[in-house]
């Protein structure tokens, strides 16, 4: 009796070893959750969303216009900022009268909401145009006017990409599949073809 209840207990503390290292390896390699603690990725994600996001080899090379980037925030690598990518290494980058252009070429963005209708200018409504370094990316909330981004703290370094968001898993009637809009797709077709 004694050596089953050492063999269950020994049985027992491994798998919650192994179980705590798989999920270190996970969380640290392959893939993470993060909250949205604000409302600058309005309508798309909501104060208190949880999402899970790519972290496996992540790198500029993966990047693509129109994704939701998870980073630590440049002004200070503690925090994570969530974001849409607008801007890959070496675009031009115009915003005028609240309108993305991307090397000169108008954007329509559906998932884009302002709360004013007021011009507030420079760098809110007015922007640029400013060219992306090629060692970065620039990157811009979905609430336009209620999103502190790249208009106002600069460029998002690649050695501070964290992953891509995949996964809206939180609250349960949200969740969802996390997928590049499809008018980036598009514009990214225009955008080469320009090139």
């Amino acid at each position: 009796m004694k050596k089953k209840i050492i063999s269950t207990l020994k049985e027992t503390v491994e798998t919650i070893v192994i179980a705590f290292v798989l999920a270190f390896f996970i969380r640290t390699f392959v893939a993470e959750s993060f909250w949205i603690p604000t409302g600058s990725m309005k309508p798309t994600l909501h104060i208190k969303d949880r999402i899970m996001a790519y972290k496996f080899c992540y790198g500029l090379k993966n990047v693509d216009r129109g994704d939701i980037l998870v980073f630590k925030y440049p002004l200070n690598p503690k925090q994570n900022f969530v974001k849409r990518v607008i801007g890959l290494p070496g675009d031009e980058i115009l915003i005028k009268d609240k309108k993305l252009y991307v090397n000169g070429k108008l954007i329509n963005e559906p998932y884009v909401i302002h709360e004013d209708d007021y011009l507030r200018g420079f760098p809110r409504d007015e922007y640029g145009p400013v060219k992306v370094p090629l060692d970065s990316v620039f990157v811009m909330g979905d609430n336009r006017d209620n999103s502190a981004d790249s208009r106002y703290w600069g460029f998002v370094p690649q050695q501070n990409l964290v992953g891509e968001a995949f996964l809206l898993y939180w609250p349960l009637w949200r969740a969802k599949i996390i997928k590049r809009p499809q008018v980036w797709k598009k514009e990214e077709e225009l955008l080469k073809e320009k090139s």
